[in-house]
Protein backbone atom coordinates (compact mmCIF):
# COMPACT_ATOMS: atom_id res chain seq x y z
CA UNK A 1 0.00 0.00 0.00
CA UNK A 2 3.03 2.28 0.02
CA UNK A 3 3.82 4.46 -2.95
CA UNK A 4 7.03 3.62 -4.80
CA UNK A 5 10.09 5.79 -4.92
CA UNK A 6 9.26 6.68 -8.54
CA UNK A 7 7.20 9.64 -7.31
CA UNK A 8 9.65 12.42 -8.09
CA UNK A 9 8.09 15.67 -9.32
CA UNK A 10 10.47 18.55 -9.93
CA UNK A 11 10.49 20.95 -6.96
CA UNK A 12 9.11 24.37 -7.77
CA UNK A 13 7.36 23.30 -10.99
CA UNK A 14 3.54 23.58 -11.01
CA UNK A 15 1.69 20.61 -12.47
CA UNK A 16 -2.04 19.94 -12.85
CA UNK A 17 -3.13 17.02 -10.65
CA UNK A 18 -6.94 17.41 -10.73
CA UNK A 19 -9.47 19.69 -12.46
CA UNK A 20 -8.60 23.24 -11.39
CA UNK A 21 -5.78 22.10 -9.08
CA UNK A 22 -2.03 22.58 -9.46
CA UNK A 23 0.61 21.05 -7.19
CA UNK A 24 4.01 22.58 -6.42
CA UNK A 25 6.52 20.46 -4.54
CA UNK A 26 8.71 22.20 -1.96
CA UNK A 27 12.33 21.08 -1.95
CA UNK A 28 12.38 19.91 1.69
CA UNK A 29 12.85 16.12 1.57
CA UNK A 30 13.36 14.22 4.83
CA UNK A 31 12.38 10.93 6.48
CA UNK A 32 9.25 12.71 7.73
CA UNK A 33 8.31 14.68 4.58
CA UNK A 34 9.13 12.08 1.90
CA UNK A 35 10.33 14.07 -1.15
CA UNK A 36 8.88 17.32 0.20
CA UNK A 37 5.72 19.21 1.11
CA UNK A 38 2.97 19.55 -1.47
CA UNK A 39 1.53 23.04 -1.94
CA UNK A 40 -1.69 23.25 -3.93
CA UNK A 41 -3.17 26.08 -5.99
CA UNK A 42 -6.95 25.86 -6.34
CA UNK A 43 -8.70 27.77 -9.11
CA UNK A 44 -7.52 29.31 -12.34
CA UNK A 45 -7.98 32.48 -14.33
CA UNK A 46 -8.84 34.68 -11.37
CA UNK A 47 -8.74 34.35 -7.59
CA UNK A 48 -6.63 31.39 -6.44
CA UNK A 49 -6.50 29.62 -3.07
CA UNK A 50 -3.19 28.28 -1.77
CA UNK A 51 -3.34 25.20 0.45
CA UNK A 52 -0.32 24.56 2.69
CA UNK A 53 2.28 27.17 1.64
CA UNK A 54 4.97 25.09 3.36
CA UNK A 55 8.07 25.91 5.41
CA UNK A 56 9.92 29.22 5.48
CA UNK A 57 11.56 28.91 2.09
CA UNK A 58 12.05 31.96 -0.11
CA UNK A 59 12.57 29.88 -3.25
CA UNK A 60 9.31 28.04 -2.65
CA UNK A 61 7.47 31.32 -2.17
CA UNK A 62 8.92 32.52 -5.47
CA UNK A 63 7.74 29.31 -7.14
CA UNK A 64 4.20 29.78 -5.80
CA UNK A 65 4.02 33.34 -7.11
CA UNK A 66 5.64 32.39 -10.41
CA UNK A 67 3.01 29.70 -10.98
CA UNK A 68 0.26 32.32 -11.21
CA UNK A 69 -0.91 32.97 -14.75
CA UNK A 70 -1.47 36.53 -16.00
CA UNK A 71 -4.55 37.94 -14.29
CA UNK A 72 -4.46 35.45 -11.42
CA UNK A 73 -4.00 36.48 -7.80
CA UNK A 74 -3.94 34.68 -4.47
CA UNK A 75 -7.11 35.48 -2.50
CA UNK A 76 -7.04 32.79 0.22
CA UNK A 77 -4.27 30.96 2.08
CA UNK A 78 -5.44 27.77 3.79
CA UNK A 79 -3.41 25.65 6.18
CA UNK A 80 -4.17 22.02 7.03
CA UNK A 81 -2.20 22.08 10.30
CA UNK A 82 0.52 23.87 12.23
CA UNK A 83 3.55 21.71 11.59
CA UNK A 84 6.71 23.47 10.47
CA UNK A 85 6.67 21.94 7.00
CA UNK A 86 3.15 23.24 6.25
CA UNK A 87 2.34 26.55 7.92
CA UNK A 88 5.32 28.93 8.45
CA UNK A 89 5.26 30.39 4.93
CA UNK A 90 1.61 31.38 5.31
CA UNK A 91 2.35 34.70 7.00
CA UNK A 92 5.08 35.91 4.59
CA UNK A 93 2.88 34.90 1.65
CA UNK A 94 -0.04 36.79 3.19
CA UNK A 95 2.16 39.86 3.63
CA UNK A 96 3.07 39.78 -0.07
CA UNK A 97 -0.39 39.03 -1.47
CA UNK A 98 -2.76 40.56 1.08
CA UNK A 99 -4.68 37.28 1.25
CA UNK A 100 -5.99 36.14 4.65
CA UNK A 101 -4.70 32.99 6.35
CA UNK A 102 -7.43 30.50 7.23
CA UNK A 103 -7.13 27.43 9.49
CA UNK A 104 -8.91 25.65 12.33
CA UNK A 105 -6.92 27.66 14.87
CA UNK A 106 -3.48 27.97 16.42
CA UNK A 107 -1.27 25.00 17.33
CA UNK A 108 -3.33 24.19 20.42
CA UNK A 109 -6.78 24.46 18.84
CA UNK A 110 -8.75 21.24 18.97
CA UNK A 111 -6.53 19.54 21.54
CA UNK A 112 -8.49 16.91 23.45
CA UNK A 113 -8.97 17.19 27.20
CA UNK A 114 -6.74 14.16 27.69
CA UNK A 115 -3.90 15.72 25.71
CA UNK A 116 -4.37 19.12 27.36
CA UNK A 117 -3.93 17.46 30.73
CA UNK A 118 -0.96 15.40 29.61
CA UNK A 119 0.70 18.43 28.01
CA UNK A 120 0.42 20.26 31.33
CA UNK A 121 1.28 17.42 33.69
CA UNK A 122 3.24 14.70 31.90
CA UNK A 123 6.77 14.67 30.54
CA UNK A 124 5.86 13.37 27.10
CA UNK A 125 8.30 15.36 25.00
CA UNK A 126 6.93 15.66 21.47
CA UNK A 127 6.25 18.86 19.63
CA UNK A 128 8.14 17.69 16.55
CA UNK A 129 8.30 20.67 14.26
CA UNK A 130 5.32 22.44 15.83
CA UNK A 131 4.82 25.97 14.47
CA UNK A 132 4.08 27.69 17.78
CA UNK A 133 3.95 31.11 16.12
CA UNK A 134 1.15 30.12 13.79
CA UNK A 135 -2.09 32.10 14.13
CA UNK A 136 -4.68 32.32 11.34
CA UNK A 137 -6.51 35.51 10.43
CA UNK A 138 -9.76 33.56 10.34
CA UNK A 139 -10.69 30.34 12.14
CA UNK A 140 -12.60 27.70 10.22
CA UNK A 141 -14.95 25.50 12.25
CA UNK A 142 -15.78 21.99 11.13
CA UNK A 143 -18.00 22.17 8.06
CA UNK A 144 -17.14 25.78 7.20
CA UNK A 145 -17.43 26.63 3.50
CA UNK A 146 -15.02 28.90 1.67
CA UNK A 147 -15.68 30.06 -1.86
CA UNK A 148 -13.59 31.91 -4.39
CA UNK A 149 -13.43 32.60 -8.09
CA UNK A 150 -15.01 29.46 -9.54
CA UNK A 151 -14.23 27.12 -6.63
CA UNK A 152 -15.69 26.08 -3.30
CA UNK A 153 -14.05 24.29 -0.40
CA UNK A 154 -15.48 22.77 2.76
CA UNK A 155 -13.32 22.43 5.86
CA UNK A 156 -13.37 19.06 7.62
CA UNK A 157 -11.90 19.04 11.13
CA UNK A 158 -9.83 15.86 11.28
CA UNK A 159 -7.61 15.88 14.39
CA UNK A 160 -5.30 13.01 15.19
CA UNK A 161 -2.03 13.65 13.39
CA UNK A 162 -2.30 17.16 14.79
CA UNK A 163 -5.05 18.69 16.91
CA UNK A 164 -5.88 21.56 14.52
CA UNK A 165 -5.78 19.42 11.37
CA UNK A 166 -8.22 20.20 8.57
CA UNK A 167 -8.94 18.41 5.32
CA UNK A 168 -10.59 20.37 2.51
CA UNK A 169 -13.30 18.98 0.24
CA UNK A 170 -13.25 20.66 -3.17
CA UNK A 171 -16.72 21.56 -4.45
CA UNK A 172 -18.31 19.31 -1.84
CA UNK A 173 -21.44 17.75 -3.27
CA UNK A 174 -20.69 18.87 -6.83
CA UNK A 175 -19.43 15.48 -7.97
CA UNK A 176 -15.67 16.10 -8.23
CA UNK A 177 -14.86 14.03 -5.16
CA UNK A 178 -11.46 15.64 -4.58
CA UNK A 179 -10.27 16.05 -0.99
CA UNK A 180 -7.04 17.64 0.23
CA UNK A 181 -6.15 15.16 2.96
CA UNK A 182 -3.14 16.92 4.51
CA UNK A 183 -1.09 14.58 6.67
CA UNK A 184 -4.05 12.58 7.96
CA UNK A 185 -4.08 10.26 4.94
CA UNK A 186 -1.02 9.84 2.74
CA UNK A 187 -0.03 7.12 0.32
CA UNK A 188 3.69 6.91 1.00
CA UNK A 189 3.43 6.12 4.73
CA UNK A 190 1.06 6.05 7.67
CA UNK A 191 0.81 9.29 9.62
CA UNK A 192 2.93 10.07 12.64
CA UNK A 193 0.77 10.41 15.77
CA UNK A 194 2.91 11.95 18.50
CA UNK A 195 1.35 13.04 21.82
CA UNK A 196 0.43 15.60 22.96
CA UNK A 197 0.11 17.18 19.47
CA UNK A 198 -1.20 13.90 18.09
CA UNK A 199 -4.01 11.85 19.57
CA UNK A 200 -4.68 8.31 18.36
CA UNK A 201 -8.25 8.27 19.65
CA UNK A 202 -8.95 11.38 17.55
CA UNK A 203 -7.00 9.91 14.63
CA UNK A 204 -9.18 6.81 14.45
CA UNK A 205 -12.33 8.92 14.72
CA UNK A 206 -11.09 11.17 11.90
CA UNK A 207 -10.29 8.18 9.68
CA UNK A 208 -13.83 6.87 10.21
CA UNK A 209 -15.19 10.34 9.42
CA UNK A 210 -13.24 10.49 6.18
CA UNK A 211 -14.20 6.93 5.24
CA UNK A 212 -17.85 7.94 5.42
CA UNK A 213 -17.33 10.83 2.97
CA UNK A 214 -17.31 9.78 -0.70
CA UNK A 215 -14.24 10.81 -2.69
CA UNK A 216 -12.56 9.85 -5.94
CA UNK A 217 -9.19 11.43 -5.18
CA UNK A 218 -7.17 12.46 -2.15
CA UNK A 219 -4.45 15.07 -2.60
CA UNK A 220 -2.13 14.58 0.40
CA UNK A 221 0.40 16.85 2.08
CA UNK A 222 3.24 14.56 0.95
CA UNK A 223 3.43 12.03 -1.84
CA UNK A 224 1.37 11.34 -4.92
CA UNK A 225 -2.34 11.50 -5.61
CA UNK A 226 -4.31 8.75 -3.84
CA UNK A 227 -6.55 7.25 -6.51
CA UNK A 228 -8.48 4.90 -4.21
CA UNK A 229 -9.16 6.86 -1.01
CA UNK A 230 -11.53 4.30 0.53
CA UNK A 231 -8.96 1.52 0.25
CA UNK A 232 -6.24 3.71 1.72
CA UNK A 233 -8.35 4.74 4.74
CA UNK A 234 -9.35 1.11 5.28
CA UNK A 235 -5.66 0.21 5.23
CA UNK A 236 -4.82 2.91 7.76
CA UNK A 237 -7.54 1.77 10.15
CA UNK A 238 -6.51 -1.87 9.82
CA UNK A 239 -2.85 -0.91 10.21
CA UNK A 240 -3.48 0.86 13.53
CA UNK A 241 -5.63 -1.98 14.82
CA UNK A 242 -2.86 -4.37 13.84
CA UNK A 243 -0.30 -2.27 15.70
CA UNK A 244 -2.57 -2.28 18.74
CA UNK A 245 -2.76 -6.07 18.66
CA UNK A 246 1.02 -6.24 18.26
CA UNK A 247 1.60 -3.96 21.25
CA UNK A 248 -0.76 -5.99 23.44
CA UNK A 249 1.04 -9.17 22.35
CA UNK A 250 4.41 -7.60 23.14
CA UNK A 251 3.18 -6.52 26.56
CA UNK A 252 1.98 -10.06 27.22
CA UNK A 253 5.66 -11.05 27.02
CA UNK A 254 6.59 -8.44 29.62
CA UNK A 255 6.34 -4.73 30.51
CA UNK A 256 8.24 -2.13 28.55
CA UNK A 257 8.69 1.51 27.65
CA UNK A 258 7.36 2.96 24.41
CA UNK A 259 10.86 2.64 22.92
CA UNK A 260 11.18 -0.97 24.08
CA UNK A 261 7.84 -1.87 22.58
CA UNK A 262 8.59 -0.05 19.31
CA UNK A 263 11.71 -2.17 18.86
CA UNK A 264 9.64 -5.31 19.47
CA UNK A 265 6.74 -4.37 17.21
CA UNK A 266 8.24 -2.27 14.40
CA UNK A 267 10.54 -4.88 12.91
CA UNK A 268 9.99 -3.70 9.33
CA UNK A 269 11.42 -0.17 9.39
CA UNK A 270 14.84 1.43 9.16
CA UNK A 271 16.59 1.97 12.53
CA UNK A 272 16.59 5.75 12.11
CA UNK A 273 12.79 5.69 12.09
CA UNK A 274 12.50 3.93 15.47
CA UNK A 275 12.18 7.22 17.44
CA UNK A 276 9.14 8.15 15.34
CA UNK A 277 7.79 4.62 15.80
CA UNK A 278 8.18 5.02 19.56
CA UNK A 279 6.04 8.18 19.40
CA UNK A 280 3.38 6.20 17.55
CA UNK A 281 3.57 3.45 20.17
CA UNK A 282 3.19 6.02 22.95
CA UNK A 283 0.04 7.29 21.25
CA UNK A 284 -1.29 3.72 21.07
CA UNK A 285 -0.46 3.13 24.74
CA UNK A 286 -2.29 6.27 25.84
CA UNK A 287 -5.29 5.17 23.78
CA UNK A 288 -5.12 1.72 25.40
CA UNK A 289 -4.96 3.32 28.85
CA UNK A 290 -8.21 5.09 27.99
CA UNK A 291 -9.67 1.66 27.12
CA UNK A 292 -8.44 0.26 30.47
CA UNK A 293 -6.28 -2.31 28.68
CA UNK A 294 -2.89 -0.93 29.77
CA UNK A 295 -1.49 0.52 32.99
CA UNK A 296 1.59 2.60 33.70
CA UNK A 297 4.00 2.50 36.62
CA UNK A 298 4.09 5.89 38.38
CA UNK A 299 3.54 9.18 36.57
CA UNK A 300 3.08 9.04 32.82
CA UNK A 301 6.10 10.09 30.79
CA UNK A 302 7.82 9.06 27.60
CA UNK A 303 10.12 6.76 29.60
CA UNK A 304 7.31 5.17 31.66
CA UNK A 305 7.07 1.40 31.89
CA UNK A 306 3.74 0.04 30.65
CA UNK A 307 2.04 -3.24 31.50
CA UNK A 308 -1.14 -5.07 30.60
CA UNK A 309 -4.03 -4.08 32.84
Amino acid sequence: MHQPDTFSPIPGRAEVVAPGVRRILCDNPSPYTFVGTNTYLVGQGGGVAVIDPGPLDALHQEAILAALAPGEKITHILVTHAHGDHSPLARPLADVTGAPVLAYGDYRAGQSEVMQRLAAEADLGGGEGTDRLFAPDESLPDGAKISGDGWRLQAIWTPGHFCNHLCFDLDAGAGYGTIFSGDLVMGWASSLVSPPDGDLTQFMESCAKMRARPARLYLPGHGDVIADPAARVDWLIAHRLGREAGILEALAAGPGTASDLAARVYTDIAPQMLPAAARNVLAQLIDLMGKNKVTVAGELSFSSVFSLA
